[in-house]
């Protein structure tokens, strides 16, 4: 026997994505555009080949009636053999960046760098050995303190 579908079952839920692919990144990326992260919250498991990201993410995929709202989730990229960046002090620790888009340069193979664009000029890279992200929600929606979407100019 099949049911309808019902009005609950279009209620909220946490966000989880992976990556395998750049189409599969593209949306990923969309997700994640505005993200704003402060600098401490970046690690690199090089024994585990991982380098993840905590995102104040802005949600897109929803309209709140009170105002825009983000979530934080959490990037992870695996498959990490090294990661470089431009533009970011990790000394200055009370420095909050925005994330603009996740990117993908292919390499030889399944090999290539995954290119995390901040507002600013800044810049982190990721060589990778196949490229594997995942974007997970890990705590409820709250209104964003600004009470503003981020505008881009066309």
């Amino acid at each position: 026997m099949t049911e309808d579908a019902r009005f609950e079952d279009g209620a909220a839920r946490p966000l989880h994505l992976g990556a395998m692919d750049t189409d599969d990144l593209a949306v990923l990326s969309a997700l994640a555009q505005d993200a704003v992260f402060p600098v401490t919250e970046m690690t690199w498991q090089r024994s585990r080949r991982r380098f993840a990201l905590l995102l104040n993410r802005l949600r897109r995929e929803e309209r709140a009636p009170g105002g825009p709202e983000r979530v934080q989730s959490v990037l992870v990229i695996d498959n990490v053999l090294k990661v470089e960046s431009q533009g970011v002090d990790r000394a200055e620790t009370d420095t909050i960046l925005s994330l603009l888009s996740v990117d993908f340069e292919p390499g030889p193979d399944a090999t290539g760098h995954v290119l995390l664009t901040l507002a600013g000029d800044g810049v982190i890279r990721a060589e990778v050995e196949a490229l594997e992200l995942t974007l997970k929600d890990v705590t409820r929606p709250y209104l964003a303190p600004s009470g503003k979407t981020p505008q881009h100019p066309d």
